[in-house]
């Protein structure tokens, strides 16, 4: 999964699974731009901070990333947030805030992108959706419908972009030992450690993934080892379904 020479942006870089994924790719030789509302400490090429919800911001964003770097190769939609509750516990500040980060900002950003890869030959794009957005589970009902929403828009523009030498895939992970998840276990009142614990022996691998295990299915989806992978939803979840 060598990526020398190649260029790639990064959202959501600042999170468990951002920052795993702009280490490997630096590692593999990419220069990497990374987007997030801080992006202060993250080793990388380029550091791009802002707030995906405006629309302006993920708009430009791409061509910021390509002009930083010099091209453009590799996009990493990876920025989410979960919202947790059945739809009458949602507010109006919960949608909007899933809405805007979870599809609207993922929508713009490809629409920006697609035009600079084909300019340059080709690209490889890379969504972040959920094995919660194939097979919904209970009380995530926006957070599930949100991700529904990029798998759909990552096998659509799959086949649509193919023919510029574009391909558009998404990984789907499970359960993720993020701050992320990790947080929303205190928010809740359980300690953390024991949480994922207990979360792994759910999992018939025996753990939830690590951040490095997602990463390195992105690596993949975004080098030259999948060049027939296109339009792919590529879970990983240790064998576990959703319940």
């Amino acid at each position: 999964m060598e990526l020398t020479g190649k260029t790639a942006l990064i959202t959501g870089a600042a999170g468990g699974i951002g920052s795993a994924i702009a280490q490997r790719m630096r590692q593999a030789g990419a220069r990497v731009a990374v987007a997030d509302v801080s992006v202060e400490g993250i080793e990388a090429d380029a550091h791009l901070p802002g707030d995906l919800r405006e629309s302006a911001y993920a708009d430009a964003l791409p061509q910021h990333a390509a002009d930083a770097l010099g091209g453009l190769n590799i996009v990493v939609n990876n920025a989410g947030v979960i919202t947790r509750g059945a739809v009458t516990e949602t507010s109006d500040t919960d949608w909007a805030l899933s809405l805007g980060v979870n599809v609207e900002a993922p929508f713009r950003i490809c629409r920006a992108a697609i035009p600079i890869m084909a300019a340059r030959g080709g690209g490889a794009i890379v969504n972040t959706a959920s094995c919660w957005g194939l097979r919904p589970g209970p009380n995530h009902a926006v957070y599930c419908m949100t991700k529904a929403a990029i798998a759909s828009l990552t096998q659509c523009m799959g086949m649509d972009h193919a023919h510029q030498g574009i391909r558009i895939n998404a990984v789907c992970p499970n359960e993720v030992n993020t701050p992320m998840l990790r947080s929303g276990f205190e928010k809740r009142g359980f300690d953390p450690d024991t949480a994922v614990a207990e979360l792994g022996r759910t999992v018939p691998l025996g753990r939830i993934a690590e951040p490095e295990d997602i990463a390195d299915v992105v690596m993949f989806l975004a080098s030259d080892a999948a060049r027939y992978v296109c339009g792919a939803l590529l879970e990983v979840n240790g064998g576990k379904p959703v319940s």
